[in-house]
């Protein structure tokens, strides 16, 4: 692959500048009406060998565009933070938002390309990891980003003797490293590696470009006008629908269980309050639990209106150090947060390791209410089924415990219990004309919930459906769950 790239014919000194200057002005024409669309986002992923002049493509991009309108993000080893969240968590911090442009420097493939050349991942694992990679993609893609991927590629020859001429020069010779000479000697398998990669995630909405950097000035005018006529093609409008979906990351388990008919009649206080604490004393002593500090838990609560959740989560809290848990109440989408991917403003709330996070609502409102009341059209909810799957699975393969409740009110005890709110008056901040709507849209919600329980109960994150008429019962058979599932995750 990197042997059959073409060489450029170099421009004359002259020819070059002028190309340069008019390529420059407009770059920044194409940036501007980019920006003010404010319809696209642009990521420009920088890759390739040691010595090949990434930084320098980098900054010399930055220089002919307005870098206050673009984030260059470079990524070496992780830090503390990083290894105690999911393999893409740092990469979906670096995504721009719509109109802006996000230089990635090292990102997801160098890494890796690095931890397979140095066989610290087997080929199956370095698969998957591609895999992973190209769900990520796919998504940007869907959401209507531009992306483009850079190979900058010396062969060994070359890039021995960029070393050496470097080094030479005593002004220069602080930029090779043993690293670099590392490099040097692994160029044969590193490139046996990166070819495999690329082969594998070269598609039509994230292509890649294999550069012969041999000539600096001429690699750089070369990727410019890459990134011009891409830049130029979104301006002029949508581009062709993708490729069918990847077969699937996760296959949907069974369908979750329907929960047991409730008893005739509603749990008494004095029954409940004394199982309550037990439950919570075995819940604590769970994530006191020293297997529970290399994991997380997410705990997400779904329901129609009044169906309980705050109250679950009241109670889940109440048995838990302050200091370990945050609670997320997930409402519509800030018009900060529409500018970026959907699943965005969800990956920022990635548990440490150790910590809990409960979410009252979650990613699910975009085939829930989203779906109902028309603010994602279908085409965006239907492909949400899948992202949701491999956004989970993405958790739970990092070591998060994902542990989702659906809980089941029927249509009186709502009506019930939206009466009271508005009768009690410290409970009238719970009920709004907005609630009162949504009820009025009972029978378009029971099918859109039927599909998420059945499209996303998936083996690692699966549903609980809970009765929660009674909401003592519904308090204690969540508890009872959350426990159940701590100790099978645990052991």
């Amino acid at each position: 692959m990197f042997d059959a790239l073409p060489a450029v014919a170099p421009l004359d000194e002259a020819r070059l500048e002028r190309a340069v200057s008019r390529l420059r002005a407009d770059l920044l024409d194409a940036q501007y009406s980019i920006l003010e669309q404010g319809r696209t986002p642009v990521v420009l992923l920088i890759a390739g060998v040691a010595g090949a002049g990434r930084g320098r493509l980098v900054n010399t991009l930055n220089e002919w565009m307005d870098p206050r309108h673009i984030r260059t993000s470079a990524f070496g080893p992780r830090d503390e933070a990083e290894r105690q969240r999911p393999h893409m968590w740092r990469y979906w911090q670096a995504l721009p938002s719509r109109g802006r442009t996000a230089m990635i420097f090292e990102g997801w493939y160098s890494e890796a390309i690095n931890a397979r050349v140095e066989r610290r991942i087997k080929r199956r694992a370095f698969w998957h990891t591609l895999h992973e990679i190209q769900r990520f993609e796919r998504m940007l893609a869907m959401e209507g980003a531009v992306l483009l991927k850079f190979w900058l590629h010396l062969d060994a020859d070359r890039q021995r003797a960029h070393f050496r001429a470097l080094e030479r020069d005593a002004a220069t010779r602080w930029r090779v490293t043993a690293e670099d000479w590392r490099a040097n000697r692994r160029h044969k398998r590193i490139c046996k590696v990166a070819e495999e990669a690329i082969r594998l995630s070269d598609t039509s909405h994230a292509p890649w470009h294999l550069v012969d950097a041999s000539d600096a000035a001429q690699t750089e005018l070369m990727v410019g006008r890459i990134i011009l006529k891409a830049l130029r093609e979104a301006l002029a409008g949508p581009r062709k629908p993708l490729a069918p979906a990847l077969p699937p990351l996760v296959v949907p388990s069974e369908q979750p269980a329907q929960p047991a008919h409730a008893p005739s009649k509603p749990m008494r206080k004095d029954a409940y309050q004394p199982e309550l604490e037990r439950l919570q004393g075995r819940l604590n002593l769970l994530l006191r639990h020293p297997a529970f500090a290399r994991r997380a838990l997410a705990v997400v609560f779904e329901g129609m209106d009044a169906a309980g959740k705050g109250g679950a989560i009241r109670r889940i809290t109440h048995a838990l150090d302050a200091r370990n848990y945050r609670v997320h109440p997930v409402a519509a989408p800030t018009e900060h947060e529409r500018l970026y991917p959907w699943l965005w403003r969800f990956w920022r709330d990635v548990p440490r390791d150790g910590r809990v996070s409960l979410f009252d609502r979650s990613w699910y409102g975009r085939v829930l209410v989203e779906r109902v009341e028309g603010f994602a059209i279908e085409a965006d909810w239907s492909r949400a089924f899948e992202e949701i799957n491999a956004f989970e699975q993405e958790w739970t393969e990092h070591g998060i415990i994902v542990c989702k409740f659906w809980l089941e009110v029927s249509s009186d005890e709502q009506l019930r219990r939206f009466n009271e709110r508005g009768r009690q008056r410290f409970k009238r901040f719970k009920i709004t004309p907005e609630d009162w709507r949504n009820r009025e849209k009972w029978s378009q919600y029971v099918p859109a919930v039927q599909d998420m329980l059945v499209r996303t109960h998936t083996e690692q994150a699966p549903w609980n459906v809970v009765s929660a008429d009674d909401k003592y019962r519904a308090r204690l058979a969540i508890l009872d769950a959350l426990c159940d599932r701590l100790e099978s995750e645990l052991g």
